[in-house]
């Protein structure tokens, strides 16, 4: 009730503004948005997942420690080959341990990523670190890169939660301990469709030089906060196709009504990509399209 009551007061509803992806079934591959910076990637062979939460607890469930809801993961995500962490906050990391229980796939992240999949139980089989610039070969189809970035400001002109995660992490733990550790952007090649995912609204123009995608998944979270984001984002690796992500309130389910976390506005936001030359997309959470 309580959460309700936040939300008619504070949020704003958005579902006016959802647009539609360009038909397109050019490289065979299926993308799902799974709502904050979360989305799946897979062709008829692999499974990419980046960001996964689903689970995605109320604000009542936030004063104790965090865990994952198997079930929702299992409804939302019930395939996964490789799963890619962008930064360790807790709406980007906190299924990722669970699905990879469910389904053997690899966690690969930071260090700081890993030390959260070791805590939470997995083996060291199923884990994979990394720094960032090396190419990390999915399946037959599929190489990904992290992309050595920064986490954006966000409310108060802040960066929430900064620091590593320590080795004696433990699991479950409070959302307040799961600091955001080295940030990484994630540079997705799949059957040739090439995707950059910005989970935090922030990058370093040097590391993106020379990188041009067909498809930018852009974080509106702290846009603000980051002079010309979009403009530059679009200038430098030329997208055709911005989407946006980490525009909803992730308290909220999947399957209920959406709204935008406070400061998002989400308008301008389609509003700068399309000024940029791109074409803007956004999808209700748990949609799937063809790319």
């Amino acid at each position: 009730m309580i959460q309700d009551l936040l939300h008619r007061t504070l949020l704003t509803p958005f579902s006016d503004r959802f647009t539609r992806m360009p038909k397109s079934d050019e490289f065979g591959v299926q993308m799902t948005y799974l709502g904050t910076a979360g989305f799946v990637f897979a062709d008829a062979q692999r499974s990419i997942v980046i960001d996964p939460y689903v689970s995605r607890p109320s604000l009542f469930q936030h004063l104790f420690p965090l865990n994952a809801d198997p079930s929702k993961v299992a409804k939302w995500i019930p395939e996964a080959n490789d799963v890619l962490i962008g930064h360790a906050h807790h709406d980007h990391i906190l299924d990722a341990p669970c699905l990879c229980h469910q389904t053997g796939a690899r966690l690969i992240g930071s260090e700081d990523v890993v030390r959260v999949g070791r805590a939470a139980g997995l083996p060291e089989s199923q884990l994979l670190s990394t720094v960032g610039h090396e190419d990390i070969v999915c399946g037959a189809t599929a190489i990904v890169r992290g992309i050595p970035s920064t986490h954006g400001r966000v409310y108060f002109n802040r960066v929430p939660l900064q620091g590593q995660i320590p080795d004696d992490f433990k699991w479950p733990s409070y959302f307040w301990q799961f600091r955001h550790g080295q940030v990484l952007n994630w540079w997705v090649q799949m059957n040739g469709l090439r995707v950059l995912h910005v989970d935090s609204a922030e990058f370093f123009e040097h590391e993106w030089t020379g990188l041009e995608v067909d498809l930018l998944c852009l974080c509106a979270i702290g846009r603000k906060w980051r002079p010309d984001y979009v403009a530059d984002a679009v200038r430098i690796v030329k997208p055709k196709m911005v989407m946006a992500c980490h525009w909803d309130s992730f308290f909220t389910p999947l399957e209920a009504q959406q709204y935008c976390l406070p400061g998002v506005n989400l308008t301008g936001f389609i509003h700068e990509i399309e000024s940029a030359g791109a074409t803007p997309v956004v999808l209700p959470m748990g949609v799937s399209v063809r790319l």
